[in-house]
Parts: C-alpha cells; structure tokens; sequence
C-alpha cells in the first residue's frame, strides 16, 4: 500500500500537515527503521490502567532492589528496542480523562465526553477499531483483570451513551462476535445475577464459544473456538491477595496466563489478529492507595507485556504497543533518612489494604487491628492509630460505586503506611498526566515522540494497512 496515499484518503485528513508530516519524516533507530517495509500482521495493546509514572518507576524499583533486575518495560527502554512517546489523554470536556473516553479515544479515532464509549460529543457513533479490524477478517479479543465489560476493553470494542450499563455491553459483545473475551464481571453474565435474568453464559455456549470459569477450564481449552472467561463476580482478586492464597491462586488465572492462553487461540489466523490487554485493578488499587494492591498488579502487567514481546520477537508480523491510559493518585517514593529501607518493606508485605480493611469490623478490638496490621506489613501499629481506623467503622454504608462503596478508610491506612513504607500519595483520583507510550515491531516506527491520544487509533490502522473506509 502506497502510505502517503493512505494518509490523504483515510481518516488522519482531519489532523493538520502539521501533524502528518513527522510520519513522513521521523528517523528511527537501526532496530526499527529495518521494520519500516513490514505490515503489521497482529497488534498487541497493553495497557496498564491508572498508572502514572511513578507507579512504572517503583515496580522497576521494586523489582531491581528485589531481584536484581528491573521491570520487562524498561528493560524494552534500556536496550533501546522500542519508539518510546508522550501521549496526551484529555477527554472532550476536561483535561483530566476517564477511562472510557480514553479507550475511546483510541478505539474510535475521536476525543469524546467522559463517561461514554465512542459516542461523539454530537451524539454519533464511532466505528471502533475491533470492529474495523474484525471487518477485515482479523480475529479479534480482550483480556483484563476487571469485569472483561469496563469501560478499556469496551472503549476498543463498542458503542454505547454510558460506560455504567455493563449489562448491554454483555450482549454486545455477543453481537458483535469478538473471539476471546476474559476478565471479571460475573455479574453481568449470570442469569441469577442480572436484572432481566437473561442467561448471557448460555447465549455465548449457543454461539459457539467455549464458556470457563476457573483457571484450570481455560488452561484446558481448545485452541480452535472462540472463548469467554469469566473468573470473579466484579474484578479479579488483587495479584498479592491471590498469590498468598492456595485456592485463589489455583481458581484464577494471572494476567499472563490469560495472555498466553489468547495468543494460542487467536494466533495463526492467516488475517492476523488483534488483542487489547488491560491491568485494570492498578487503576483501582491507585483509586485506594493501596501500595500492595498498585505494585503487585503493576508487576503482573509487566509478566504479560513479556508473554507479548516473546510471541512479537518471534514472530516478527506482531506490533505490540504498551501503554496507559491516565495517571491515577501520582504516587512516589519520598526522601528521608530510611526511604531505601522503608520501601524495602514492601517486598514483605502479604496482602493488601483491601484484604487489611475488610477484616475489620466496628466491633473488632484494638488489639486484633494491631495484630492484622503487623501480620499483613511487618510493623507495629500505635493504639492511636488502630483507633483512628476503626473510628471509621462506626458509620459505615455500603453505597453504588466503582471503587469504594463502602468508604473503607484507604486514605488512613495508607497515611500510617507512609511512615514505614515511605509511599506517598496526592490524592484518590485521576490526573492529567502525558502518559508513556512505547512500540515494538512493524509500524513502531510511525510513532512521534509527542502524541493525541486520537493519533493512535490512525496509527494502528496504518500499521496494519488497513483503510480507513467504515
């Protein structure tokens, strides 16, 4: 396909020349610029929701204080393997995105209002871009660690006016026939649990896919039918809760493996494939402050964005993007004496604030709080300190939310956190932050160094040398 005349009858004539022209004319490195002349066959999206740039620089620290060697992700940045970007996430009506007007972005080429999915500031459709790819004849999925129905893998997949009816989104997916679909969100499937009773298990079974439950069903599928999996009633247990607990850990499956697994099935297609991965829980885990939460679930995201770099390296057809779509509570390690030490802690921890803070009840003692505290991350607790917690139990109510409907008091814990772990945060929600973009394989040399978030969506169908007609 001829490039330039891509760009001039696609959907990228409605960026400025100033905005072309660094497509024409970027130097890449030796490593890249061979990949030039290549279609991009399959493309991977890797996207680890909520996490600002000091969630990536303490997993490296993390693990390189831990191990010995740093995140998969810089790693791609230290041997120079990747076009690496800023990327700017705003939303149509505010700087600060949320996730579905930023999957939306990339999914259906246009900047929209938060809180939608590919629904135009206008009230139009957006095509998005599984649909384009599916269109083509390439095999198409999602995986997250959240309900498979939130808003970064539905931003990729569907239109609708409001992220919140996860229900609808259920059945569209249906509609629209997507080949491997994993995640949370049981009860958006379940006829016991949904509104309308609908069986969404035994509608999909019908249409032919493979229906699993547990990780031992998905890890002993066939690889020639389509597959949804759905693994937990909401999102997927935190990555540290499910690795200090025999039976979780044996009933749900990591992100990498659920990776892997779709790779297996999607993989040699003779149109190729396309698969968005999503971290979603270091979203909500950023949302708590929750340290244990944030870094466990940040590294389970880097283990998959190795299973999608050994599959693109070998296979040398396979554009792998890793990115983010927001920054969320901006944490970082903060200077003192013992900072090296206190973050150190950390690699002790056994479970997270969440699996802390739903242990106790307005009737749990002192003493018990104290002692869950020190069990879970090593240090003793002042009584003033248990008191202040369970202060917040006195009152509580369980209320309709995404992150915290029973105001669990995250925002305390993680404040006395701070003096042995050294963690700061500035606040509980999301922030405007220009997040990292990197890409490996062919068309990874389109990427200029500062990016819309639109931008992206071109990006992926030119790579891919797909028109933009629909």
């Amino acid at each position: 396909m001829n490039r330039r005349k891509f760009f001039r009858n696609g959907a990228l004539t409605t960026l400025s020349a100033t905005l072309l022209s660094p497509f024409d004319t970027i130097r890449a490195s030796d490593r890249i610029s061979n990949r030039k002349d290549k279609k991009a066959k399959n493309i991977i999206v890797l996207v680890a929701d909520g996490m600002s740039i000091g969630t990536l620089n303490m997993a490296d620290l993390y693990l390189s204080r831990k191990t010995g060697v740093g995140t998969n992700w810089l790693q791609l940045y230290r041997e120079n393997k990747v076009s690496r970007a800023l990327m700017d996430m705003a939303s149509a009506n505010s700087v600060v995105t949320d996730s579905a007007a930023a999957s939306s972005s990339w999914g259906g080429g246009f900047r929209i209002n938060n809180g939608g999915l590919n629904y135009g500031v206008n009230g139009e459709f957006h095509m998005p871009i599984w649909q384009k790819f599916k269109a083509v004849g390439k095999k198409a999925g999602c995986v997250t660690t959240v309900p498979i129905t939130h808003a970064t893998p539905a931003g990729f997949c569907i239109n609708q006016k409001t992220r919140s009816d996860q229900a609808s989104i259920a059945e569209k997916y249906l509609e629209q026939g997507f080949d491997v679909m994993m995640g949370g969100g049981d009860k958006y499937f379940s006829p016991e649990k949904r509104k309308d009773g609908k069986d969404m298990y035994g509608a999909f079974e019908k249409k032919g896919y493979q229906v699993v439950r547990t990780r031992k069903e998905m890890l002993n599928v066939s690889s020639n039918k389509s597959l949804l999996g759905v693994f937990a009633d909401n999102g997927l247990p935190y990555t540290r809760d499910r690795l200090s607990d025999k039976e979780i850990k044996e009933k749900t499956p990591s992100l990498a493996e659920m990776v892997q697994k779709t790779i297996d099935i999607l993989n040699g297609h003779p149109q190729g494939f396309v698969l968005q991965v999503e971290a979603g829980k270091v979203d909500w885990a950023a949302h708590a402050n929750d340290i244990a939460g944030l870094l466990y679930d940040q590294v389970a995201f880097d283990e998959a964005v190795k299973v999608a770099m050994d599959f693109a390296e070998n296979d040398g057809e396979t554009l792998v993007i890793v990115t983010t779509d927001h920054g969320n509570a901006n944490p970082g390690v903060i200077y003192g004496e013992k900072a090296s030490t206190n973050f150190d802690s950390i690699q002790a921890y056994r479970h997270t604030n969440e699996w802390i803070l739903n242990g106790i009840g307005k009737e749990t003692s002192i003493r018990s709080i104290k002692e869950r505290v020190e069990y879970t991350n090593g240090f003793a607790m002042a009584d003033e300190e248990a008191m202040a917690l369970l202060s917040h139990y006195k009152d509580l109510k369980v209320e309709e939310g995404l992150y915290n409907p029973k105001h669990l008091p995250f925002k305390a814990l993680a404040k006395i956190q701070k003096n042995h772990n050294s963690v700061g945060w500035i606040s509980m929600h999301h922030s405007a932050d220009y997040v990292e973009l990197a890409m490996y394989g062919p068309g990874s040399h389109l990427l200029r160094p500062f990016v819309k978030n639109t931008d992206l969506h071109y990006l992926m169908l030119e790579a891919a040398e797909v028109e933009n007609k629909f």
